[in-house]
């Protein structure tokens, strides 16, 4: 790699609280946990952090609170060498959280307040427009009048969906702000359900899912599916029977499951940014993905190029 990419990140930033626990909790049951671990998180963070460590240089735009969460949060970003010049602190508002249940298997239950990331707006997408960037990445955890905004700038961006709108009507409609200025769209087969109505289950489902993605306006769409891999389409593609292609998952002892989908849209921003093809961006992004979850936590576990190696066996492609 002759030059670090750029990237910049809109997104979210969260203090995340998690517990792990024997089993997930169904409605109205209460299950005892291990001690509370306050860490940092949040979809947007997460991504800029899994960035860092794979070779780019990132700039974070955002919003915190002007409490003790939001600078842990701030002072976290920074030991990683991102630059949060563009991160605003919001008085009277708190930091966002993210109260998190992980079970013996490594899967997850997620609810977040959103605090601080609920003022994401003018100013901050104001800010987007003013960095140098390669690759804009952006995640759904701000507001949705914000994201439709910095959909609509021009140069290329990965947009993941997460968390969907409650209706498809509402998801299609955001996706249609970005037009053809939308290059990726990323989304899991939950995110994927929301966007086209109906349930998509396992990787045969994300592979009609990501061509389907297509007609709804980005010019690429990637379904991942968790441990079995993900489903990539778009002109860069090389499409099966299907209209997408498939790449497979990486066999790995899963610990904790949490930000490995946001090491995964890092990672692929990343690999974009730096010239590499989409089906091999895809496939060391899910790399990048696996690797995440042997460890516990999420910026915490995120993975440099040795670790990338280590779990998988793939060499990352940026030196």
């Amino acid at each position: 790699m002759t030059k670090r990419p750029k990237v910049t990140v809109l997104g979210s930033l969260n203090m995340d609280i998690s517990v792990t626990v024997p089993r997930l909790p169904g409605p109205g049951a209460t299950v005892l946990g291990s001690a509370a671990r306050f860490t940092p998180g949040g979809k947007g963070a997460n991504q800029a952090v899994a960035a860092a460590r794979l070779g780019a240089d990132v700039r974070m735009v955002g919003c915190v609170g002007d409490d003790d969460f939001g600078r842990q949060l701030l002072a976290g970003l920074r030991a990683e060498g991102i630059d949060t010049d563009a991160v605003r602190i919001v008085a009277g508002v708190p930091t966002g959280l993210a109260m998190i249940a992980v079970d013996t298997q490594g899967e997850n239950l997620i609810i977040v307040a959103p605090g601080a990331n609920h003022e994401v707006g003018l100013p901050d997408v104001a800010a987007v427009g003013a960095t140098d960037r390669d690759i804009l990445v952006i995640s759904a955890e701000i507001p949705a009048p914000a994201i439709a905004q910095a959909l609509s700038q021009k140069g290329p961006c990965v947009f993941n969906l997460a968390p969907a709108p409650d209706t498809s009507i509402a998801a299609r409609a955001l996706l249609a702000t970005g037009g053809q200025h939308l290059d990726w769209l990323v989304v899991n087969e939950s995110e994927a359900a929301a966007v086209l109505g109906h349930p998509i289950n396992g990787l045969p489902d994300a592979q009609r899912a990501a061509a389907e993605l297509i007609t709804a306006g980005p010019c690429h769409a990637v379904v991942t599916a968790g441990a079995h891999g993900a489903a990539l389409a778009g002109a860069a593609s090389t499409a099966g029977p299907e209209g997408a292609q498939v790449i497979g998952g990486f066999r790995v002892p899963a610990v904790d499951t949490v930000g490995a989908g946001d090491t995964f849209v890092g990672a692929l921003a990343v690999a974009l940014a730096a010239g590499v093809p989409a089906p091999e961006a895809t496939r060391v992004a899910a790399a990048a993905g696996a690797a995440a979850v042997t460890r516990p936590g999420a910026q915490a576990a995120m993975p440099r190029p040795a670790d990338i190696l280590a779990a998988t066996g793939v060499t990352w492609p940026l030196a």
